[in-house]
Order: structure tokens, then sequence, then C-alpha cells
């Protein structure tokens, strides 16, 4: 073997394998501590708001939704999405309604959550990576440590979750900021999610309220 094939397949190796050579499992009371520190850092500042680039892959389609937008988080579970594109859209919770407004169509839909429907396991699912709060409970966790931050692979415990969601795996770098999560559902469709320019300035209440411009056609999908 000459040598310059050896130097190439030693760079070939060390491209693709070292970063997985560099990631090491945490154990039981590492994961515990590395959730405690986020709990810390998210109560410090129990808001965030950062840009988006999502992804959704659907094994129907030929080529990936594209989206990208600006979403809005208060703890524990008010948030707005700002979706631009050719189809845009406008989603905002107050932890009690949620409304996704559709400006292209003059269209909205109306739901009331904390019923218990597979709604209240998509938006929790939705949120899961923007609070991590007494998460144990609804996932059972595993985490790794990488040369450029974290990773961590979430499985839902409960049956109404598991419908929704297989897998999510969350990517934070070395500040704990979340900047890439991967949703696996059950059907085989895939939402890979990166996030950038994280700010953790207050955010103004009105943010998360939302009324129907004049003449929206307002619709309530699971009835009142």
């Amino acid at each position: 073997m000459s040598n310059k094939f050896l130097f190439l397949s030693l760079s070939f190796f060390l491209c693709v394998f070292a970063p997985l050579l560099r990631a090491e499992p945490l154990s039981p009371a590492d994961l515990k501590s590395l959730l405690s520190r986020i709990r810390e850092k998210r109560a410090a500042a129990p808001q965030v708001q950062a840009d988006f680039q999502e992804d959704k892959n659907v094994k129907m389609l030929n080529k990936p939704i594209a989206t990208s937008g600006k979403i809005w988080f208060q703890s524990p579970n008010k948030f707005r999405r700002e979706a631009k594109g050719t189809l845009p859209s406008i989603t905002v919770s107050d932890g009690q309604q949620l409304w996704i407004y559709y400006p292209k169509f003059h269209s909205a839909e109306h739901y009331s959550l904390g019923k218990r429907s597979p709604l209240d396991a998509g938006i929790s699912a939705i949120t899961a990576s923007l609070n991590l709060e007494n998460v144990e409970a609804t996932y059972h966790i595993s985490a790794t440590k990488e040369a450029d931050g974290y990773q961590l692979q979430l499985l839902p415990r409960n049956p109404s979750m598991k419908r929704f969601l297989q897998t999510f795996a969350i990517k934070m770098n070395g500040d704990l900021q979340v900047i890439r999560t991967e949703m696996v559902q059950p059907n085989g469709d895939r939402i890979v999610t990166t996030y950038s320019n994280e700010s953790r300035v207050p955010i103004p209440a009105s943010t998360f309220e939302f009324t129907p411009p004049a003449g929206t056609d307002v619709t309530t999908p699971l009835g009142k």
C-alpha cells in the first residue's frame, strides 16, 4: 500500500468516523446533571425567540417541504410560530387556546387545549425542545456528549404521544441552546428543524394573543 493511498484512507476514516468517536454516552448521573443545568438556564430566562428553517420529508412526496420563519416561546406553554413561504401561516397559543391563521386564504382554525386530545400530544412534541421541564415524565431520555455540544434522544412514554411521534432528537450546542431537532413520526415522515439567532430577551404578552382579522373564515375542526 502506497503512502499516498494510506494517507487518503486515513483522511477518509477521520472525516467519516471521528465525529462518532467523539460522541460519548452520558451516564444516568451525568444525564440528570445535564437536565438540571438546562432547567437552571431556562428558569433564569423562561422565554426564547429564534429563527427556524424546517424540512418535512413526507413519504408520498418526492421533495421535502421547506419552511422558514420565526418562533417565540414563553414557559411553560405559550408560543407563536410565523412561517413564511408559498403557504404562510401564523400559529399562536396562550396555553389554553390555539389559533392557526392562513393569511393567503383569509381563514383560521381555532382549537381548545387541555382536553387530552391528539392535538395536545402534538403541541407537547413541538414545544418539547423549548421546554424540558419535567420531560422525564413524558419521554425516555438518553444523551451523548459530543465535541460541540450534546445530543438528546427522546422516546415517548404515553400511548397518545406514540401515535404522533416515534422518536425525537434534540441537538444542543455548548451553551445549551437548541440548534437542531429531528422528529420521526410513526408513518415514516421526518421533520428536521434548525434554529439560529436565539435571543432570551423579554417577550411582550401580546405576542401570544390572537384576534382573527375582520372577514376571516373561522372553523373549529375538533368542535368547541
